[in-house]
C-alpha cells in the first residue's frame, strides 16, 4: 500500500492530488490561471511560473488536509517532468524533490502526456490493456497503441497544428477569448450547419496522421470574406468544430480497424468536447467497440493523473532517492527513460 502525492505544473494550471494504491484517489485540488492569461490572449510563461510558486504549497497543504492525512503518511512524490514550459516545470520539480528530500521518500518524474494517456483508468468503468488512445491535449494530437504502462506505439500524429491549436486559433480569429477551444464550442451551438464548408485536412490520406494548419487558414479566409455579425461568427465556429471533430473521429475509427482492437481511450482537453464524444460514441457503437473517457474534471491538466501515473510507476520500481532533477520541455512519449 502506497500513498503518492502528485504535482502538475507544466503550463497554466497548478494541480495537486493524493492517490492511494488501494483506496484510490483521496483528494485533489486545482488552481487555474485562465483569468490571468485571458488579459494577454494566451499563456505568458513568466507569469505562469510565478503563479505556480504562489499556489503550489497552499494547494499541497489543502489537499493533505482534505485527505485527512499528514505529510509523514506520503510514500512517494510524483511531479510533471515534461513536456511543458521550462519555468513552470521547474516549480513543480523543485518543490517535489525538496519535499521528498525532507521526508526521505522517493520521487518519480512523470511525462505529462503519459498522465493524460492513463487518466481514463481512473474512471468507472475503466479500459483494459491493450487499447488505442486518441490523445488530444494542447499542442499534441496523437493516436497511440497502448499495451501497458510505458508500452506505447505511435500510430499517427499531427504534422503541424494540433486539434487544440486549431480550436484556439480559430477562436482567436473570431474574436473569442482565451482559452479559445471551449469558447468556440459554446458559440458553435448556435451556429447553422452547412453555411460554410471547411476542409477536412488529410481525411483521406490513407494513414493515421493529422494536419490542421490548412483549416486555420480556411477559417481566416471565411472571417475576412464575410461580415462578422454574431450569426456569421457562430456559423463559422460550427463549421470549424465539425471539421475538426470529423477528422478526429474518422481517424480514430481507422486506428481501431488497423490495430484490430475494440477499445478507444480519449484523453486530453479536447476530449471534453461534447460533439467529439457524441460522434465517437456513435461511430464506435456501429463497430461494436467501446470508448472510454476520463471524468470531465480530469480532461484538462490536473494533479490526479500525475499521482496516478506515479503510483503505477512506483509499482514498477521507477522511483529515485538521489533528489537530483531536471526538466524536459520537449520529451517524446515513445522515448520515456525514467532513469535520467
Amino acid at each position: 500500500m502506497k500513498l503518492v502525492l502528485g504535482i502538475e505544473s507544466s503550463c497554466d494550471e497548478t494541480g495537486i492530488a493524493l492517490y492511494h494504491t488501494e483506496r484510490g484517489l483521496l483528494a485533489h485540488a486545482l488552481h487555474s490561471q485562465i483569468a490571468m492569461h485571458n488579459e494577454y490572449g494566451g499563456v505568458v510563461p513568466e507569469l505562469a511560473s510565478r503563479d505556480h510558486v504562489r499556489h503550489v504549497l497552499p494547494l499541497i497543504r489543502d489537499t493533505v488536509m482534505k485527505a485527512a492525512c499528514t505529510l509523514g503518511d506520503i510514500d512517494a512524490i510524483a511531479y510533471t517532468q515534461g513536456p511543458g514550459l521550462s519555468g513552470a516545470l521547474l516549480v513543480g520539480a523543485s518543490v517535489g524533490c525538496s519535499l521528498a528530500y525532507a521526508l526521505d521518500i522517493p520521487t518519480i518524474g512523470i511525462h505529462h502526456l503519459e498522465g493524460h494517456l492513463l487518466s481514463p483508468l481512473l474512471a468507472t468503468p475503466a479500459p483494459e490493456f491493450p487499447f488505442v488512445a486518441l490523445l488530444v491535449s494542447g499542442g499534441h494530437t496523437q493516436l497511440m497503441r497502448v499495451d501497458g504502462v510505458g508500452r506505447y506505439t505511435m500510430l499517427g500524429e499531427t504534422l503541424d497544428d494540433a486539434a487544440g491549436e486549431a480550436f484556439d486559433k480559430s477562436a482567436k480569429l473570431l474574436g473569442l477569448g482565451y482559452p479559445g477551444g471551449a469558447a468556440l464550442a459554446k458559440l458553435a451551438q448556435t451556429g447553422q450547419t452547412g453555411r460554410f464548408k471547411l476542409p477536412r485536412p488529410m481525411l483521406h490520406s490513407g494513414d493515421l496522421d493529422f494536419s490542421f494548419s490548412g483549416l486555420k487558414t480556411a477559417v481566416l479566409t471565411a472571417s475576412q470574406q464575410n461580415t462578422l455579425d454574431e450569426q456569421t461568427r457562430a456559423d463559422i465556429a460550427c463549421a470549424a468544430q465539425e471539421a475538426i471533430v470529423e477528422v478526429l473521429a474518422k481517424k480514430a475509427m481507422a486506428a481501431l480497424k488497423q490495430s484490430g482492437l475494440g477499445q478507444l481511450v480519449v484523453a486530453g482537453g479536447v476530449g471534453a468536447n461534447q460533439q467529439l464524444r457524441a460522434q465517437l460514441n456513435e461511430a464506435a457503437g456501429k463497430r461494436d467497440c467501446r470508448v472510454f473517457y476520463p471524468d470531465l474534471e480530469f480532461c484538462t491538466d490536473n494533479g490526479a493523473m500525475i499521482a496516478f501515473a506515479g503510483a503505477l510507476r512506483l509499482q514498477q520500481q521507477e522511483a529515485r532517492h538521489d533528489y537530483r532533477f531536471n526538466v524536459k520541455p520537449r520529451w517524446d512519449l515513445q522515448q520515456l527513460n525514467y532513469s535520467d
